[in-house]
């Protein structure tokens, strides 16, 4: 039964990653809860996308700072794994700072937590260093 529900909550991501891939923010905005916890580790005032979202609000509001401040060249989640209600996600991405055109690239964590088939938390780990120089230029 736990290894249904592992892999039922790594379809879901997979299915997120695919809709942030195609666009699709209202999907991802769709498969939060109303008391979502998003957050990047860092400092918002080192970078905009860095800090706490909460409310499916606030997550939209994230992924419109991505296409305001990022240009995405690569994105991709690598290794998967599940227990209990979380999801973990090793992954790389790549990309351009629009502000000051400094590229930026790095491997990241992403941890997430399902509720009822939904993402009640999500917490990413990446080189928060690289997004703050390259945002100050």
């Amino acid at each position: 039964c736990s290894s249904d529900l592992a892999h039922a909550n790594v379809d879901l991501i997979q299915d997120l990653y695919a809709a942030f891939l195609r666009g699709n923010v209202g999907t991802i905005v769709a498969a939060v809860t109303p008391d979502v916890h998003w957050s990047v580790n860092g400092r918002e005032k080192d970078f905009p996308l860095l800090g706490t979202f909460r409310g499916p609000r606030e997550v939209e509001k994230f992924f419109a700072l991505i296409s305001e401040h990022e240009q995405i060249t690569e994105f991709a989640p690598q290794e998967f794994h599940a227990t209990g209600d979380k999801v973990f996600v090793h992954g790389r991405y790549a990309g351009t700072l629009r502000k000051t055109g400094r590229r930026i690239e790095s491997d990241w964590l992403h941890v997430f937590t399902i509720k009822g088939g939904k993402v009640s938390k999500f917490k990413e780990f990446s080189d928060t260093a690289q997004f703050a120089e390259g945002f100050r230029g």
